[in-house]
């Protein structure tokens, strides 16, 4: 059941031209449509723990992972006030009838074990209720002293599991451990308090990184996913910082008069790409992180901004009004063969290259309403996900399969300001869902896999 299951989640996305799929996988394809994908059923009961502290660690856990799991649009787990075995007995194994029962058609079981020492081993298994089939069957082992310098590692664990179910059962890399940075906002439209925050892509674990006395703006994740660039306001003059996220370590990359956006880290972490006006001209420059010397990519009349790397460097994404009106272009990494890719109603702005390189994720302006859109690198299959008054920022998870961006609200009818929140959506532009912050919230920017 569970590799029909795979199939037709494979067939979803060739159908919605995200992947390209085999011959063989043709019937498939015709058959899916974005309209009667169903979620997977999925059991995830407590993982079994012996001791106090192991018992409510496995329902933390479950918990967690069935979270992540129905998030995804892709699962929906069962309540638990319908199992018939409990999670003592599958320690023994799944009594497979008993799942069929209540519909499940995937099973998750594992148990806790907590050291003298405080060493957490958490055990979890899939199985494949129809096949009655273990899918697959992982360990892991927190250190003790990793536990006291950071209690909250079983999340981490527990969005590791999840991960794990997500790729066995889609054939896709999840994207569940991973952490979202963001500009959190508060006060009256005319005096916002603007303050980096980081948190896990569920909203858990939430901190902020600043204290707000300073205006910052578009943070940035390095491919290591433990530092960011961002743009802040000194004494009226844009300056771009890279704050390393574990030790609060902040480093000025310079000053940059004119910048609009926060530069974007190359794939590989050396380099940096920014829109810079220079001489009263808006240009793409490339900046080397360890000598700073710039090289001027673009070199037009027009106003070039907001670049983005490809995942292999070879080609850069931005926006441009050189046609005219605001449009995307593509060229590349060295600034030569600059081609225009967005031809649709309306202007483009914010393009952001997928890490899987197939889509190029933007903002839309059209009719006085704002969209969040993809499209293929060579400008085809342009599909509007999301739309709203103000809809803005698409950044991507680590997996290329969703995307977060914000949607700020209008004034009421007293004038009284809107509000800005967070919000994640998948490639079929159904599974909208807001990210629960504890202030309005504005610019995300979405981590890779925490190493």
């Amino acid at each position: 059941m569970l590799t029909r299951i795979r199939i037709a989640l494979v067939g979803l996305f060739a159908v919605l031209g995200l992947l390209a799929a085999p011959a063989a996988m043709a019937e498939v394809r015709i058959d899916i449509t974005r309209g009667n994908m169903k979620p997977l059923p999925i059991a995830v009961p407590e993982l079994f723990g012996a001791q106090p502290a192991e018992v409510q660690a496995g329902r933390d856990i479950a918990r967690v992972v069935a979270a992540d799991l129905e998030r995804s649009g892709l699962f929906k787990p069962i309540d638990q006030r319908a199992f018939i075995q409990n999670a003592a007995s599958l320690q023994a194994g799944p009594r497979f009838a008993d799942w069929r029962q209540i519909n499940a058609e995937a099973l998750v079981s594992g148990k806790i074990e907590v050291s003298g020492d405080g060493d957490l081993m958490i055990e979890f298994r899939l199985w494949d209720v129809f096949s009655e089939t273990q899918m697959i069957g992982t360990r892991y082992n927190i250190a003790g002293k990793d536990i006291r310098r950071n209690p909250n590692l079983w999340r981490r664990a527990a969005h590791q599991i999840a991960d794990a179910i997500y790729k066995r059962v889609t054939g896709e890399d999840g994207y569940f451990d991973t952490q979202l940075i963001y500009i959190s906002e508060s006060g009256p439209k005319n005096d916002r308090k603007k303050r980096l925050a980081i948190m896990d892509q569920d909203g858990e674990n939430h901190r902020f990184l600043t204290s707000g006395e300073d205006l910052v703006l578009t943070p940035r994740f390095s491919p290591t996913a433990r530092e960011i660039t961002y743009m802040s306001y000194f004494r009226g003059t844009p300056r771009v910082y890279i704050l390393q996220i574990d030790t609060a370590r902040r480093e000025l990359l310079g000053d940059f008069p004119g910048m609009t956006f926060a530069p974007r880290f190359s794939p590989d972490g050396n380099k940096v790409i920014m829109s810079l006006s220079q001489d009263g001209n808006t240009e793409i420059y490339e900046m080397n992180l360890l000598t700073r010397q710039k090289a001027r990519l673009t070199n037009h009349p027009s106003i070039d901004t907001s670049p983005s790397y490809s995942p292999d460097s070879a080609r850069v994404v931005f926006n441009s009004d050189r046609g005219g009106a605001q449009q995307l272009y593509t060229m590349n990494a060295d600034g030569s063969g600059v081609a225009r890719i967005s031809f649709g109603d309306g202007r483009y702005a914010t393009p952001v290259w997928s890490p899987r390189g197939d889509l190029i994720a933007f903002t839309k302006m059209k009719g006085g309403e704002f969209f969040i859109g993809v499209m293929r690198p060579d400008g085809s299959d342009e599909r509007l996900l999301a739309q709203g008054y103000l809809v803005e920022g698409p950044t991507w998870a680590p997996n290329g399969r969703v995307l977060a961006f914000w949607k700020e609200t209008a004034s009421d009818s007293q004038g009284r300001g809107g509000t800005a929140k967070l919000y994640t959506i998948d490639l079929t532009g159904f599974n909208e869902r807001q990210v629960i912050t504890p202030l309005d919230g504005s610019d995300p920017a979405w981590s890779p896999l925490i190493p």
